[in-house]
C-alpha cells in the first residue's frame, strides 16, 4: 500500500481538471469546503481527510472514465481542490519549525 505522498504524486488527472485545481486552491477554505464534502461535524486531521477525499476522488473519477451522465465535473473539481489544499496543510504541518 502507497503512503499518501506517493498516492498524491502518482495521482494522474486530465490537463483541464489539474489546472482547474490549480486556480481554485487559493480559495480553499477547510471549515467550508471540507464540511460539505465529507459531511463531518468536526474537521479530521489533514491526513485522515486526505484518505477519505481519495476515495471520493476515485468514485467520481470512475464516473468519468464510464462517461456515466451522473459524472459532475464541478464536484470534481471540488474534490481536487479538497485534496490539494489538505495536502498543502499535511505538508506544511510536518515541516520543522526554524
Amino acid at each position: 500500500m502507497f503512503d499518501i505522498n506517493t498516492r498524491l504524486k502518482s495521482l494522474k488527472r486530465p490537463r483541464l481538471l489539474a489546472r482547474s485545481v490549480r486556480f481554485g486552491l487559493d480559495d480553499y477554505r477547510r471549515d467550508v469546503h471540507l464540511k460539505r464534502l465529507l459531511h463531518c461535524d468536526s474537521m479530521p486531521r489533514p491526513a485522515d481527510a486526505i484518505m477519505q477525499l481519495f476515495d471520493l476522488e476515485a468514485e467520481v473519477n470512475t464516473l468519468r472514465e464510464e462517461k456515466s451522465g451522473a459524472y459532475s465535473v464541478a464536484r470534481h473539481v471540488e474534490i481536487l481542490i479538497a485534496l490539494a489544499g489538505e495536502a498543502q496543510m499535511m505538508q506544511a504541518a510536518a515541516r520543522p519549525l526554524s
